[in-house]
């Protein structure tokens, strides 16, 4: 995702970022400009479950699908920015981590979305944005009752060579037992942020499967995200998959798209997708849509708008696949193509994950997201908590039943 503080131009030595982040992976709101910081790069505005890095070594800090709708909408009161803020600046004044004196004040407020990361942590951001992440090749959050539970594997990743499979319980790292922890801490020590661990590193995982527990030691490696895979289908039909919106990647939508064979139908699957940068996702949508609006969103009470870039292909039938693991800038993208009557959405319902966080610089280089707000739909739907319905629902079979869908949509009328 993107880093606090190395490389800024700005001179104030903290404090909150020019433009918030639309929780979900991460995505630079293209209606404000935000701080400068290493290499260029700018604060990314985070649109996604929390920590990109979960794309990269195996935790997406996701919360219980199960959590009660009203709980996951509920308001965080007003002014804990400042509260966050000002415990760490006391903190640091009394000699003590503003980050941790920041997780304590984030804790109380009841953001349920609120988080605190490092600087390494923060700075691995931009790196799995980029498309590219030092790290294992597994995904992870938490099972619900304190244990982190591998949800996917990347093929050819360590983590597949080892024979880690979803549904494994990750019990421990590198001797640390991980139950309890927050998932954004798992990451870390998945990475070796804290003794700044290259790829070519060994890191031990204490496993649980069933009755089965083991040990595996594996090599961190430099790993691709590849986040946007396109594959022909008899039909004819394009499917394209998107794991998250890294940079670059609604272009290679847009690409996509405009590569189908004529007459091809589109399958647009976000099953799994944890979400990503917001720009990205809008460029997605705007191969599809002739403009218009993707969605909007409030930051603190402002009311704002995302739009698609005009000349999309508004003709090609389009089903869009969706699941319980589709959250932030997925569920943003199915959404806008969905009320915008451009798609039928298949699967089951989305994460629900919507909320806008705004990052913050503190004294030490660590940064606290905090949330501001939410997005809604074009139509004025809400996410957060909700999740989206698709149009049909499809479990089992649901790439073959939107591909009976494609067809029926292709057929002469």
């Amino acid at each position: 995702m993107t880093h606090p503080n190395r490389g800024r131009t700005d001179k104030r030595p903290y404090g909150p970022s020019l433009c918030p982040r639309l929780t979900g992976m991460s995505g630079r709101d293209p209606f404000c400009r935000p701080r400068h910081i290493r290499r260029g790069a700018a604060l990314t505005l985070l649109f996604t479950s929390v920590l990109v890095a979960g794309a990269a070594t195996g935790a997406l800090p996701q919360a219980d699908r199960k959590s009660a709708p009203d709980e996951a909408r509920s308001t965080v009161p007003a002014g804990h920015q400042a509260d966050v803020a000002r415990a760490a600046e006391e903190a640091m004044a009394d000699g003590k981590s503003p980050m941790e004196a920041a997780k304590r004040a984030v804790s109380r407020s009841g953001d349920r979305w609120g988080a605190v990361y490092s600087r390494g942590e923060y700075e691995e951001f931009e790196e799995t944005l980029d498309g590219q992440y030092t790290g294992v090749g597994l995904w992870a959050r938490s099972a619900g009752d304190g244990r982190i539970e591998v949800t996917r594997v990347r093929a050819g990743s360590p983590a597949a060579t080892a024979g880690i499979r979803p549904g494994d319980l990750l019990r421990s790292v590198d001797g640390r037992k991980t139950d309890g922890r927050p998932v954004t801490e798992v990451v870390s020590l998945l990475r070796g942020d804290t003794t700044d661990a290259p790829a070519g590193t060994a890191v031990r995982l204490g496993l649980e499967r069933g009755t089965r527990t083991w040990t595996e030691t594996l090599r961190r490696a430099q790993l691709s995200t590849d986040s946007v895979t396109v594959r022909e289908l008899p039909g004819p039909v394009t499917l394209i998959r998107v794991d998250t919106f890294t940079k670059g990647s609604g272009d290679q939508v847009r690409e996509a798209v405009r590569q189908a064979p004529p007459g091809a139908g589109v399958v647009l699957d976000l099953r799994g997708n944890s979400g990503g940068l917001v720009t990205e996702a809008v460029t997605a949508a705007s191969a599809f849509l002739d403009g218009g609006l993707v969605a909007t969103y409030d930051v603190d009470g402002e009311q704002r708008a995302l739009h698609a870039e005009p000349g999309g292909d508004t003709t090609r039938p389009l089903v869009t696949l969706v699941d319980g693991g589709t959250m932030s800038a997925g569920e943003l993208l199915t959404g806008a193509v969905q009320d915008r009557g451009r798609a039928l959405v298949v699967g089951s319902r989305t994460f629900g994950k919507g909320s806008v966080q705004m990052p913050s610089r503190l004294p030490d280089g660590s940064v606290a997201e905090l949330t501001v707000g939410h997005y809604r739909t074009p139509s004025g739907r809400g996410v957060d908590g909700r999740g989206i319905t698709p149009d049909l629902e499809a479990d089992e079979g649901a790439l073959q039943r939107a591909e009976t869908v494609l067809r029926g949509l292709a057929a002469p009328s």
